[in-house]
């Protein structure tokens, strides 16, 4: 089916067959997945040109239980610019007006991040449903979710009843989805799978087709809270389902890893795999996000090294 490019994912009826004749090669996609550091070399100037494109990338993130006002203040500063401006001046990139792809905070700070992002065009994104475990009573998930919206964010990252997905019950997750991308109206949803707590990848397959099906604009691999977050393994799975929901719907699902992406080559590395897995299109951050905090730092002194020759101590690229 030709791509409905540009066009939301409105979901589609459960298809239990297509579910439940998921099968996953783990021994194969571990090897895949060993070797995307090999697999391509990225050096010099064409590494420069995909850290700041990872850097339209990133959904600059805080969710601590310290978050005040002034630091989404100084977080959003950031956002705005990514770069220390003799940086951006030495690698003649002004033009560019590089921004991150989004600032994602908790429900409380929603009001303090779009204030200080007030005609940045950086959308702001809240984690809600019971944000990270999701257990709080589902009807006080979904009032959540519209007073995310309410208060203005454009994006919200929900995270879904991980139970449904370890006891089998694809309905219960297809319909808890369907209820919380109607909450979201036009604000776009991602859904939060948590794959360290789902068990075997095939798990994680099944939980992706069916928040697709639910019509999720995103699927995203963790909290950032699990023991185990994004992995290369568990990112080819999921893009490879995104892949198989294209090929049968024509509608493209972005995805966003995140947990545990802290370094440049890191990005690197899931840049590959995007582009080796899903081609060019996804290659922007209308389909693809890093959900990351401590990444731009790392990404911002590889880029200091690159016009200087010498590696800036972190404190020398504050993030707050």
């Amino acid at each position: 089916m030709a791509a409905a490019k540009h066009k939301r994912n409105p979901g589609i009826p459960l298809d239990m067959g297509w579910v439940r004749d998921t099968k996953v090669n783990l021994s194969a996609t571990q090897r895949r997945a060993a070797t995307l550091a090999t697999r391509r070399s990225v050096k010099k100037n064409w590494q420069a040109a995909w850290l700041l494109r990872a850097i339209t990338m990133i959904d600059l993130t805080t969710l601590a239980g310290d978050d005040t006002p002034g630091k989404v203040t100084r977080l959003c500063a950031k956002a705005r610019q990514p770069l220390r401006q003799d940086i951006i001046d030495a690698l003649d990139v002004s033009e560019l007006r590089l921004t991150v792809g989004a600032v994602c905070v908790y429900h409380q700070r929603v009001k303090d991040a779009l204030a200080a992002l007030s005609g940045a065009g950086i959308p702001v994104a809240a984690v809600s449903t019971g944000f990270p475990a999701g257990l709080s009573p589902f009807p006080q998930r979904i009032e959540e979710i519209h007073q995310s919206v309410e208060a203005g964010a454009a994006e919200i990252d929900i995270v879904i009843s991980r139970e449904h997905v370890l006891r089998g019950d694809w309905q219960a997750l297809y319909d808890e989805v369907c209820e919380m991308r109607r909450a979201c109206g036009d604000a776009h949803i991602k859904t939060i799978l948590a794959t360290g707590e789902l068990g075997p990848l095939w798990h994680v397959a099944q939980a992706s087709k069916v928040c697709m099906m639910a019509g999720a604009d995103f699927i995203k691999t963790s909290t950032g809270k699990e023991p185990v977050n994004a992995t290369l393994e568990v990112g080819l799975t999921m893009v490879r389902e995104i892949r198989a929901y294209q090929t049968m719907t024509g509608y493209q699902v972005g995805f966003k890893p995140a947990g545990g992406i802290r370094s440049a080559k890191d990005a690197l590395n899931w840049l590959i795999l995007i582009k080796e897995e899903l081609g060019d299109d996804w290659l922007n951050n209308r389909l693809f996000r890093f959900g990351a905090s401590g990444l731009l730092t790392d990404i911002e002194r590889q880029l200091s090294h690159h016009v200087s020759g010498r590696y800036a101590a972190a404190h020398h690229m504050p993030m707050a």
